[in-house]
């Protein structure tokens, strides 16, 4: 029966594409004759149609290649159905125009060192490309003081996207490929492709980065550590954890607000504390650079398996931006309905209380602007504001009848949920910042934010651990920060080889985890849907957080071939913490204190190009983090003082090889590494820290290749890990939430027809049983699981139509953090087959 459903699923939608594909006119335009005419930029090449009909036009890249195929057109040449000229000007290496279908004309430019930009114009005998071949980044920095090199030091956006340039490894802007360390680069195309299936950045980049463990299908990103460690998620610069770890880090903005996503794989302290599995740099939307341009989406989603009628969804967003004289802009607006989720068995999916609360039934709000004024051609000042909203809004719960059963039982959702304060995530951030692109001879960066977060959880129910006071309960992260960035770039050598990056980060923290105190009585005569509201205590006390760090990098380019890179960091840090209760003890008043921790982190990194294509690397890194403090006090006993507390952060020593390979049509990396802790942070339920000596090691790969109208590849991670509980020397497995099974990802993606793409995207999660018979939180056995998504895009008029299919052959599985847990109210399923149509347009 589901064989047949999904046959008929991707026949409707193949017919749905292959219409939508169709040409708009029956009578083929003639393209009479091909013109190439050099310009001061580069070329033009000018497709004659002597009737001046308007033509419909779609482009693409691939390697060094500018491909345009114009629809509804044949060629009519005098000397035959095809024209190439090759060298026709300097950076252009051939021009060729082709009858590419009956009814498409195909366009195809090669660049001598890159892919041209293009652009396309329609005149009155036919359309002109006009096309800027690749600069010669080598040419730029020998001839620094000519015009033609000014020119060439302001890439256009479609030339930066193809160098790749990066600014979270190093905190200024480096090309990929001169980077000592493992980086991925997840452009708005790719982002925007993937919210075919899911908005939920957690997904998302579970998908896409090697390093990072499986999506969690969660609103949580608890157990979805980078090489086996936490993570640092930052949005421009700004840090999105807090001292109390919520684990919504990635659940702070809608992917409608992002540019592009720049993830540095391994340890780093570049930007101070939480960076010990890597740092995950969200950079939000860019101006336009026309003087004024819009897109609108609109979107619904549905679960296919059964076709419930609950599982409905739709989103609206639409941004407009632009630039007029010294003055830019961008804003948008984004609302997403996610109605409820269910499984391959037709079964809904209940909100998970051990992983938080999901992201099902709920009501997202986004509201973004940023704003620049360019106040000369050296000076810059930008205001960035974003509001993200994620309130939950369900009628359902975890049936708690499911830990009675015996043997494993998938949790079930329960109807009729009475709670006043659902689960939700409120995120408010405003960022300045200010740069100068020459002051005395260096360029100087400097930042101030603010931001205001409140996390709010799915009841618990406590009442069998008495570190919990036995309650009933819901708790809430209250956070507000702010700080402040200043970073100074000099050239140390006139050729400016050699750059010494140097400055200082600021920033102050507030948070406090209250709690709502349920009616025991109320809860069990209900059934476990009532949840009356009785009181409030404190769960982890106010801790007032303040950090300084500072910091210099050097970057120097030995020669044409070999780069090297190292740096320091001393990071000091002080809490504060008022007198508190806990739950356990509510009537005990255990005396605050003052803490202070420093450390001093060191970095070096080296990349040498064996050929222009192939380069090996190899750095040491070390990063840092502060222990929850939060997690410890609130599990404090009566006669706990604060200064028995250990002041010494986590320390992780990483160390990494590995080789990269970027050719026109092909691009490879392999990487190993090697992290050690001396004093480890590993989380353990209900809620203690263990501190003791870790261990993580691995090996990720990743390819991508690109043939004609063909692109493919895929990526392995391979992640161990060990803890020495005793200190002794005697090291066991790290628990399923720390590191995850083989992870292996797949994509094949097509140009089916001009205009219409097509992606199959496979997801492959492996086993792994490493703790015999122990049977603990995140000390499970893992099964392990295959998925196909399916997506789709068509050019429709001057829109795109989208079309995503996530779990494509409906296949029933649990995620991994779903296996790892004890109680069977949080094994949950994964979602079954999902359905999402949108169309997006561009005014």
């Amino acid at each position: 029966m589901k064989q047949l459903q999904l046959i008929n699923i991707l026949g409707l939608a193949a017919t749905v594409s292959v219409l939508m594909a169709q040409p708009v006119h029956a009578q083929l335009v003639q393209v009479t004759g091909v013109q190439l005419s050099p310009t001061e930029n580069g070329l033009e090449v000018i497709l004659e149609n002597p009737e001046g009909t308007s033509l419909q036009v779609f482009t693409n890249r691939y390697g060094q290649t500018f491909v345009a195929d114009i629809v509804n057109t044949q060629l009519a040449l005098p000397d035959g159905k095809t024209f190439r000229q090759d060298n026709p000007v300097e950076g252009i290496a051939s021009v060729t125009v082709t009858q590419q279908t009956p009814n498409s004309v195909r366009v195809t430019v090669t660049g001598e060192i890159g892919v041209p930009s293009g652009q396309v114009t329609q005149i009155d005998r036919g359309l002109v490309f006009s096309l800027t071949p690749k600069a010669d980044p080598t040419a730029v920095q020998s001839t620094p003081e000519t015009p033609e090199s000014e020119t060439a030091e302001e890439p256009t956006a479609s030339e930066e996207e193809e160098i790749d340039i990066v600014v979270t490894a190093t905190r200024t802007e480096e090309q990929a490929q001169d980077v000592p360390r493992s980086v991925t680069v997840i452009r708005r195309e790719e982002i925007e492709q993937q919210t075919q299936l899911t908005r939920n950045l957690q997904d998302i980049l579970g998908r896409l980065v090697p390093g990072l463990a499986p999506p969690t299908q969660s609103s949580s990103n608890f157990g979805q550590s980078l090489r086996g460690r936490n993570v640092l998620v930052l949005i421009d610069g700004v840090p999105q954890s807090t001292s109390r770890n919520a684990f919504r880090d990635l659940r702070t903005i809608d992917p409608a607000a992002i540019e592009r996503i720049e993830v540095v794989r391994g340890p780093s302290a570049i930007y101070g504390d939480g960076a010990t599995g890597g740092v995950i740099n969200i950079i939000t939307r860019q101006p336009s650079e026309e003087r004024l341009s819009s897109q609108t989406e609109v979107g619904i989603s549905a679960a296919l398996g059964e076709l419930q009628g609950g599982s409905f969804g739709n989103n609206i967003q639409h941004i407009i931006s632009g630039t007029q004289d010294n003055f830019d802009f961008a804003v948008s607006a984004a609302l997403t309905n996610t109605a409820g989720f269910f499984d391959a068995e037709g079964d809904r999916i209940p909100p998970d209380p051990n992983a938080q609360g999901g992201f099902s039934d709920a009501t997202t709000i986004n509201l973004f602007g940023k704003f620049g004024w360019n106040i000369d051609d050296q000076q810059r000042l930008q205001l960035t504001f974003n509001r993200f909203d994620d309130q939950q809004d369900t009628n359902f719960t975890t049936d708690p009848i499911v830990n009675t059963l015996p043997g494993r039982q998938k949790a079930r959702a329960l109807e009729g949920l009475r709670l006043d304060e659902l689960p939700g995530t409120e995120n408010t951030l405003f960022n300045l910042q200010y740069t100068h692109e020459n002051l005395f001879g260096s360029q100087v960066q400097a930042q101030l934010y603010y931001r205001d977060y409140l996390a709010r959880f799915f009841p618990f129910d406590g009442r069998t651990f008495r570190s919990l006071g036995n309650q009933i309960f819901q708790s809430r992260v209250e956070s507000e920060r702010f700080g402040g960035r200043l970073q100074i770039e000099t050239s140390l050598f006139n050729e400016g080889a050699a750059r010494l990056l140097w400055g200082l980060d600021y920033s102050n923290e507030d948070t406090s985890q209250p709690v709502d105190i349920f009616d025991q009585a109320a809860f069990v005569a209900s059934g476990g849907l009532d949840f009356r509201r009785i009181g409030e205590r404190t769960w982890t006390p106010l801790l007032e957080l303040s950090s300084l760090g500072l910091f210099a990098q050097l970057n120097w380019d030995i020669s044409d071939r070999w780069i090297v890179n190292g740096g320091v960091r001393y990071e000091n840090a002080d809490v504060s913490i008022d007198d508190f209760t806990t739950l356990a003890n509510p009537n005990v008043i255990i005396p605050g204190g003052d803490l202070d921790f420093d450390a001093t982190l060191f970095n070096i990194g080296t990349v040498y190009f064996l050929t222009d294509e192939l380069s090996v690397f190899a750095n040491f890194a070390q990063g840092f983090s502060l222990a929850d403090i939060g997690l410890v006090l609130r599990n404090a006993s009566p006669g706990f003082s604060v200064d028995s507390l250990s002041p010494q952060p986590q320390k992780v020593d990483n160390y990494e090889i590995g080789v990269r390979g970027q050719w026109d049509s092909v691009q490879a990396s392999l990487s190993a590494f090697y992290n050690r802790s001396d004093l480890g942070t590993t989380f353990t339920a209900p809620g203690t820290v263990i501190r003791a000596p870790e261990r993580v090691y691995g090996v990720e790969a990743a390819l991508d290749a690109q043939a004609n109208d063909w692109q493919l590849g895929g990526s392995l991670t391979l992640v161990a890990g060990e803890i020495d509980r005793g200190d002794d020397g005697d090291y066991e497995p790290l628990d399923g939430f720390r590191i995850p099974p083989l992870k292996l990802a797949a994509y094949v993606e097509n140009e089916t027809l001009p205009g219409w793409r097509n992606r199959l995207q496979a997801l492959f999660s492996g086993s792994r049983d490493v703790f015999g018979d122990t049977i603990a939180f995140g000390r499970r056995p893992v099964e392990s699981y295959f998925t196909v998504d399916y997506i789709s895009s068509i050019q429709l008029g001057s829109g795109t139509l989208q079309i995503g299919i996530e779990n494509l052959f409906d296949r029933q599985y649990f995620p991994v953090v779903s296996q790892l847990q004890v109680n069977d109210t949080a094994y949950s399923a994964a979602r079954g087959r999902t359905l999402s149509i949108k169309y997006s347009i561009d005014w």
